[in-house]
């Protein structure tokens, strides 16, 4: 009765500001429950993650998680893998990379879509080629040995406006547990399938998703009355505004 209610009457967040205001009551009561007093950074997935992290982490420097001598601090960082692409459907992943060469893959659907280990490492090329530009536009230290350091013994948040197959998440995710070792890693989405979410606890302490759809997800964009995609001037706005930008 349920399931049939919610697939008639389908969660649609106003845009990705307003998916970040409710995930940051879900991640606010977390971080209570769990009695968080180390400092937890907030790292968004650009473009459109970090609209919705910057939201998120503004909210919960300024609720009562942040009212106690011990409470939490909350800083602002911003990471950048990218996912890998079907060569016949540029909007499917088969997995994701980081700046370092860092991959992960999702060697089921290649095996079942027969792509061969050429066009994967020509793709991992380009979409290194791609970080590296935008780490270069958002005047991010191109991974000199010390960046992400701060992260250590701390909660780091990682969050995008949503998963499809979860794989850009994944590949953040084993980066910076084999990297820069965080105290807890929580991955947080306004929404992603269940079986993307499933994937996701396998890489990270706990798991945030305001909604969950088991069989009606198509795109994380069906999920949003203004899905517009998000320019690097606006990630560059948000830095800015951050006094982040060199």
């Amino acid at each position: 009765m349920f399931g049939a209610i919610s697939r008639k009457f389908q969660l649609k967040f106003k845009d990705r500001a307003s998916a970040g205001d409710i995930l940051a009551e879900i991640l606010k009561d977390r971080l209570n429950k769990d009695k968080a007093e180390e400092c937890v950074v907030v790292l968004g997935v650009p473009r459109g993650g970090v609209v919705t992290a910057d939201v998120v982490a503004r909210k919960l420097a300024s609720s009562s998680l942040a009212s106690s001598a011990n409470a939490a601090v909350v800083d602002f960082d911003i990471i950048v893998p990218r996912k890998l692409t079907d060569p016949d459907n540029k909007e499917q992943a088969i997995g994701a990379v980081m700046e370092d060469g860092t991959t992960y893959l999702d060697e089921e659907l290649i095996s079942m879509l027969q792509i061969t280990p050429d066009y994967i490492e020509k793709e991992k090329t380009e979409q290194i080629q791609e970080i590296r530009r935008r780490i270069t536009l958002y005047s991010i230290s191109a991974i000199p040995s010390n960046q992400y350091e701060h992260l250590k013994g701390k909660t780091a948040i990682l969050v995008d406006d949503g998963a499809a197959t979860g794989a850009t998440l994944i590949a953040a995710a084993r980066w910076l547990k084999r990297k820069r070792t965080p105290k807890r890693l929580i991955i947080a989405v306004p929404v992603a399938p269940k079986d993307t979410v499933k994937l996701l606890k396998q890489e990270a302490d706990a798991v945030e998703v305001v909604t969950s759809p088991s069989s009606i997800f198509r795109s994380v964009g069906q999920f949003y009355q203004d899905f517009t995609q998000v320019p690097d001037d606006k990630v560059m706005a948000i830095l800015r505004d951050r006094n982040m930008l060199m």
